[in-house]
């Protein structure tokens, strides 16, 4: 148990709270816990009810307590890309000691000479990223721990969000009772579950993570996050179409969207893809009206997307991927991929438990946090583990069951009592 490390991951989408706990144990990541919470307390970067925000995050939690059989303590946020920024520079640090060995203090050293840049006050400073180290006018992405040198300079990339989002989420958050062990924005996160950062040392990736009210588009190039914008068009606005012209909830909608829409036929079938009960009579939809009545819609998504992808597809080879919620849509990568004429796949999860395009930046919150661990030295788990491992023992036992606490004993002690 004491080779386990078991993190709570939370992300506040437009939508929905998403909350994952999951392990890394023996290096290899296993979900224990997904919970997804509506909530419509954020829309557009702006958070436009706390107490709802905070409700759910609480419903989350005590859902996954109930469960798991340790309170949830700490966890691993995701920020909307909102106002999202980028500040590059170089940091050079002297390397002290006799024997001139690079530690985790001289990178430590390097980031806080970066943090000390002023980024406005509109800007919250979310993560400081150490991209690249030059040792010995050698440069490489590897941390240098342990290798002589006079000095080291170190690529720090400032990715920082809008300031009054951030610190709004980071206070629902801690209204709920829970404390933030680190911070991350959304895209971010997106590019380590799909490991783009690598795919990106050679070409351009667009990141496309489609949520319900706001599509954001970010731009991986050379191996590290160059910027993001968002669009308020995203899959809720595909599905009014379907709730004006037949006045289903918001909910279902998305659903029929997502899972029941084949975009890139060129023919639909009669069958139907919804039935109901309206007024004493059953309605239906079938798939040539769903596709017939978001086609525009969608075309609008595509122009949009198509006007922000045009200047980075002119700058050299690249490729786009669809996530979020967006990712789930069948055949809207293919339409896209006729229009910007590059190569555009839709991204989904593979880790048992978390495979939805919905979850890939809250998966992606545990790789971002594990990978920042050599050098920030964080031990903490998001859980009271005594506890957990108090719970999890006693499972273990009941699942074993006690000799004589056997079903047979159960029911030899039956029959006897049954004779006498």
């Amino acid at each position: 148990m004491n080779d386990k490390q078991i993190y709570a991951a939370l992300e506040i989408s437009d939508h929905e709270v998403r909350m994952i706990v999951g392990e890394f144990f023996n290096t290899r990541f296993n979900i224990i816990k997904v919970e997804r919470i509506p909530c419509s307390g954020v829309s557009l970067g702006r958070v436009t009810n706390p107490a709802a925000v905070v409700e759910s995050i609480r419903t989350a939690c005590d859902d996954a307590h109930r469960m798991i059989g340790a309170k949830i303590e700490k966890v691993i946020l995701g920020l909307p890309s909102y106002n999202m920024k980028r500040y590059s520079l170089k940091s050079t640090v002297a390397i002290e000691g006799i024997d001139g060995v690079i530690t985790v203090e001289d990178i430590r050293s390097a980031m806080r000479q970066a943090e000390q840049m002023n980024i406005g006050k509109g800007l919250a400073l979310i993560q400081t990223v150490c991209v690249k180290y030059t040792v010995n006018g050698i440069s490489s992405r590897r941390i240098p721990i342990g290798e002589r040198a006079n000095e080291l300079i170190v690529d720090v990339d400032l990715i920082c969000a809008d300031r009054t989002m951030s610190f709004a989420l980071v206070n629902c958050v801690e209204q709920a009772g829970l404390q933030v062990m680190d911070l991350f924005i959304d895209v971010f996160a997106v590019a380590k579950e799909a490991a783009l950062f690598e795919q990106a040392v050679d070409q351009n990736v667009i990141v496309l993570k489609m949520e319900r009210d706001h599509t954001t588009l970010g731009l991986i190039a050379r191996g590290r996050l160059n910027s993001s914008v968002i669009s308020d068009l995203g899959v809720g606005a595909i599905a009014e179409t379907v709730i004006d012209r037949y006045g289903l909830n918001s909910t279902d909608a998305c659903e029929l969207v997502k899972y029941s829409a084949k975009l890139d036929r060129t023919s639909y079938s009669d069958n139907p893809v919804y039935i109901w009960q309206e007024g004493g009579d059953a309605r239906k939809i079938t798939e040539r009206e769903l596709c017939e009545c978001i086609q525009p819609k969608v075309q609008e998504w595509i122009s949009a997307i198509e006007n922000l992808c045009t200047p980075i597809l002119q700058a050299g080879k690249t490729a786009v991927i669809i996530t979020g919620e967006g990712g789930e849509m069948q055949g809207l990568n293919v339409l896209l991929q006729r229009t910007l004429r590059c190569e555009v796949k839709n991204y989904i999860p593979e880790t048992l438990g978390g495979r939805n395009a919905g979850l890939t930046a809250c998966l992606g919150l545990f790789y971002a946090y594990n990978d920042r661990q050599p050098i920030t030295g964080y031990t903490d788990n998001s859980l009271d583990m005594e506890t957990f491992i108090k719970s999890v023992s006693y499972r273990e036992n009941r699942a074993n069951g006690n000799p004589e606490d056997t079903l047979t004993k159960k029911l030899k002690g039956i029959l006897f009592d049954a004779k006498k």
